[in-house]
């Protein structure tokens, strides 16, 4: 049974943990999979949006155990290398220029927590339950932790990242980490409407804003910052799409991505 499933309807790209007896935790072969998924994403013209799935009860557990049994005997050199190719695929699944939604039908722990965060997105099941549970096992969610700061905020970070306790769905929404909760029948209702607003955008305008956020996200506003805000508007209007999309809404028809 394949580890990860990779589907693509229409413009959509759903990457799908299928590895529900362990709880879809990753091991190295499957952040090898799930960076590739990605990675093929970015290279499909067609593709407007990416969905992040799983299947069964478990969204995804964090580190596969029988690979952290295998980890406890690796050198500092050895770790190093691992870290950072799971640091590579959160990357990655960050900074794929197509807009990316979590699909969140089950419980997030310690790495799955960086999975959710790496998206766009997150829509979660009422039912979820989440947790950064590294410091019980004597560890830190360090690899993790630059995306799931930005995405709960670090007032909240400080307490979860610190108490490893588990928290609700309505917490995960409350403190921003998910933007909506549904009961689990309503989940793929409510994904399919974020998807449709994302690929009825123009595809080069969706691209060009989510780096406008992740780039003044957190920044100081000082020159530098207004000067490169105003040339991304400049080069946006400039551009083909940006000149249709302004041409269609005073024309009253359907622009052209349509």
């Amino acid at each position: 049974m394949a580890a990860l499933q990779v589907t693509q309807q229409d413009h959509v790209l759903t990457v799908t943990l299928n590895r529900p007896d362990v709880r879809n935790a990753f091991n190295d072969e499957v952040i090898a999979e799930i960076t590739q998924a990605f990675a093929q994403a970015v290279r499909l013209d067609d593709v407007r949006a990416v969905v992040l799935a799983a299947l069964g009860p478990a969204f995804c557990a964090g580190a596969d155990l029988n690979w952290m049994r295998r980890m406890a005997d690796y050198t500092r050199a050895e770790n190093l290398a691992d870290a950072g190719k799971l640091a590579e695929m959160l990357r990655v699944i960050y900074a794929c220029p197509k807009p990316t939604v979590a699909r969140v039908q089950g419980d997030v722990f310690a790495g799955g927590m960086g999975l959710v965060a790496a998206c766009d997105m997150a829509v979660s099941v009422d039912t979820a339950t989440f947790c950064l549970s590294e410091v019980k096992l004597g560890l830190i969610p360090a690899t993790i932790s630059p995306y799931v700061i930005r995405a709960m905020g670090a007032r909240a970070a400080h307490r979860y990242c610190l108490t490893a306790e588990r928290f609700s769905a309505a917490e995960a929404q409350r403190i921003g980490f998910v933007h909506e909760l549904v009961a689990a029948d309503a989940l793929d209702a409510k994904v399919d409407e974020l998807v449709k607003a994302l690929v009825s955008a123009s595809p080069n305008a969706v691209r060009a804003c989510k780096t406008l956020v992740q780039d003044v996200a957190g920044r100081d506003i000082d020159a530098t910052l207004i000067a490169r805000t105003v040339e991304g508007i400049a080069d946006i209007r400039a551009s083909a799409e940006g000149k249709e999309g302004v041409q269609a809404f005073l024309q009253k028809r359907k622009p052209s991505w349509l």
